[in-house]
């Protein structure tokens, strides 16, 4: 291939990847929503499932918000007044619903958050819709761990982040392999956190033990 037609391919290939996808109208996932029904086996049409496209749309606005929400303007408001405090700041048991990619089931769990401030500290209550913004998405647990971790490395530029997820995925609970009672458990650690063994064991001390909590009503 000659290279100056290999080049265009390549400029071509990324500016396509650059094209987000046109989001359907209302009117044309109402009518996705009806074509699953049919193919579910049931009819659409019938007294019992003529308000569900309806319901499964207004569901699917709430269960994917995340994608209309900027998680790096959710943390511009930082507070510096903090009288030279320096310590770990964390948030455990933040309860979150996500949904997986693979097969658009709930993901139900907890986060747990933790920075070590330089300069700034955020309100408390931006962690948890930091945690929510991302977990209304369609997501994998690995990559919703790192995103939140960045996200607060980013915008804080603290000493170090800690975020550890605890979660059930009823993809593998109520299909597949049917494996009730499974947590599956991630973490990512950034700067003091990552580097300093003391500053982990601290920082997991704070948050506790991984996997060792229930997570109740999944």
């Amino acid at each position: 291939m000659p290279r100056a037609f290999a080049s265009s391919v390549s400029l071509s290939e990324n500016s396509l990847k650059s094209v987000p996808a046109q989001r359907p109208t209302r009117e044309e996932a109402l009518d996705a929503v009806r074509t699953l029904l049919r193919w579910a086996g049931d009819d659409p049409t019938r007294e019992g499932l003529l308000g569900t496209p309806d319901r499964v749309v207004r569901s699917y606005e709430e269960f994917f918000s995340g994608y209309g929400e900027d998680p790096v303007a959710l943390l511009q408001r930082t507070f510096e007044e903090t009288d030279g405090y320096d310590e770990i700041v964390a948030l455990r048991d933040i309860r979150f619903e996500s949904h997986c990619e693979h097969h658009i089931a709930p993901i139900i769990g907890k986060v747990h958050v933790a920075y070590l401030p330089k300069k700034r500290v955020v309100g408390i209550s931006k962690l948890a819709r930091l945690v929510e913004v991302y977990a209304k998405r369609l997501q994998i647990q690995e990559k919703m761990t790192a995103q939140i971790a960045n996200t607060l490395d980013e915008v804080l530029q603290p000493k170090g982040v800690a975020v550890v997820i605890e979660a059930a995925h009823q993809c593998m609970t109520t299909r597949g392999v049917h494996k009730p009672g499974v947590t599956m458990v991630t973490s990512r650690m950034l700067g003091a956190f990552r580097d300093d063994p003391l500053s982990r064991r601290e920082v997991l001390a704070m948050i506790g033990t991984p996997g060792g909590a229930k997570l109740d009503n999944v």
